[in-house]
């Protein structure tokens, strides 16, 4: 029992973290479905508002149903501190700007969302923040080139989406550290039951809760979580927003008032308190709901993706298959290393005859949807370069590990042989 309250397991976090109800209250996590709160005096909440006091005075900074559900995802990762925003793209803005401002610098993996893609090289450009992609397979040497010195962090997918490329997390946190930034990691495909990056020396983790995590496709949503591990006042000259007097309250510094929760409360009060993406109270009950089942939904999507994989690899209609599943693939030695138990249930493939063929494979398909989601308990499909990714051009496509006929199937937790079948009179329909 001792052991238990030391160290619980991962699956037991799933349903127990974050809501810790007291005598008489309920045992269902509520939704404090309420903009503002009371206090008795102007003393008590002033303050709230010179960060003196901890709790809860508006939700657009902080809601007691948000921070239940951020404590859970942080629990989960291994960190100290975590938020909740309205959506993946608003935590990998969080993330960045938190740390960089006009004139910084950032470099990130070429391998990513396309989304984010966009977010990085067209949205933050125009506030003054330069970021340099590489390709996440590049050796160290080629990894440190691209550091400049007002370079202030290191982004890259554990797994990336849709090309599927396992992140070798040591290598990228070895480089970051050596020049004395962090390494932030998106970790939507793998989610803390299949890999912890903090354990692999990432500093900083954020979600898309919107995939796995909420698992069933009713809450877009975002989560940011900090490992409390990297020593910002070690470089504080490259983090003058953490480590210098912030005028908007009263001169306080973060690193000094806060420790290792500087990063977080930093992006709360300041990054959320002016921009405002905060995820509603509903949708954090929703996500709360998903997160519980995380444990059991995970190894199930991971294996049907397997049989999908292995029976697409066996098809003479496919031209290539990619899942680190799969022996055969380049970042099987990698997958094993950091996802032992399975990876996601995202398969990436293409067939014989290209872009045309792709199309009419995916509208011959019946039990899978063609949907802009991916990463819920139902089967969907998803042709990148046409939907998702067709904003980029044929040769940031090809940086970005997105080919022209790639389809990103992900694989439910319907019966693994009716998803296969599906696949096979899908095959067959199109004329492939």
């Amino acid at each position: 029992m001792d052991e238990l309250k030391k160290k619980p397991s991962r699956e037991t976090l799933c349903v127990q973290a974050g809501w810790n109800p007291k005598k008489g209250e309920p045992r269902v996590l509520p939704i404090y479905q309420s903009t503002t709160f009371r206090y008795e005096t102007s003393e008590q909440m002033a303050r709230l508002f010179d960060l003196e006091d901890e709790g809860f005075f508006y939700t657009r900074l902080q809601n007691p149903t948000n921070e239940a559900v951020a404590a859970k995802i942080t629990a989960l990762e291994g960190g100290v501190a975590g938020m909740l925003t309205s959506s993946g793209q608003a935590a990998a803005f969080y993330a960045i700007f938190n740390i960089c401002s006009a004139g910084d610098h950032f470099v990130s993996s070429s391998t990513i969302y396309g989304g984010t893609f966009n977010l990085f090289a067209v949205t933050l450009k125009k506030l003054g923040i330069e970021v340099t992609f590489v390709n996440p397979d590049a050796d160290e040497a080629e990894l440190a080139a691209a550091f400049r010195p007002n370079t202030k962090a290191v982004f890259a997918e554990t797994i990336s989406n849709p090309g599927l490329n396992v992140l070798d997390i040591e290598k990228f946190a070895r480089v970051a550290h050596a020049q004395g930034v962090p390494l932030i990691v998106d970790n939507t495909f793998a989610t803390p039951i299949n890999c912890r990056p903090f354990e692999w020396g990432a500093d900083i983790v954020m979600h898309s809760t919107t995939k796995y995590m909420d698992g069933h496709a009713t809450s877009v949503g975002g989560a940011l979580v900090d490992s409390g591990n990297f020593d910002w006042e070690a470089y504080g000259d490259k983090f003058p927003g953490l480590t210098r007097p912030d005028d908007s309250y009263h001169g306080l510094t973060y690193t000094r008032s806060f420790g290792k929760k500087a990063y977080i409360t930093k992006a709360t009060v300041q990054l959320m308190r002016d921009l405002g993406s905060i995820q509603s109270p509903q949708n954090a009950f929703l996500l709360n709901l998903g997160l519980e089942t995380l444990h059991l939904r995970m190894p199930r999507h991971c294996e049907n993706a397997q049989r999908v994989a292995e029976f697409l690899e066996g098809r003479p209609e496919a031209a290539w298959v990619n899942y680190c599943g799969l022996k055969s693939s380049p970042y099987y030695e990698l997958g094993q290393k950091y996802l032992p138990n399975g990876s996601c249930g995202v398969v990436t493939f293409g067939l014989k005859g290209g872009r045309d063929v792709a199309i009419r494979f995916m509208d011959s398909l019946k039990l899978a949807a063609i949907v802009t989601h991916v990463a819920d308990a139902r089967t969907c499909v998803l042709h990148p370069a046409s939907h998702t990714h067709r904003q980029l051009s044929d040769e940031q496509l090809v940086a970005a590990g997105v080919a022209p006929d790639l389809i990103r199937f992900s694989v439910g937790i319907e019966n693994a042989e009716d998803i296969v079948a599906d696949i096979e009179q899908a095959l067959a329909e199109a004329n492939i």
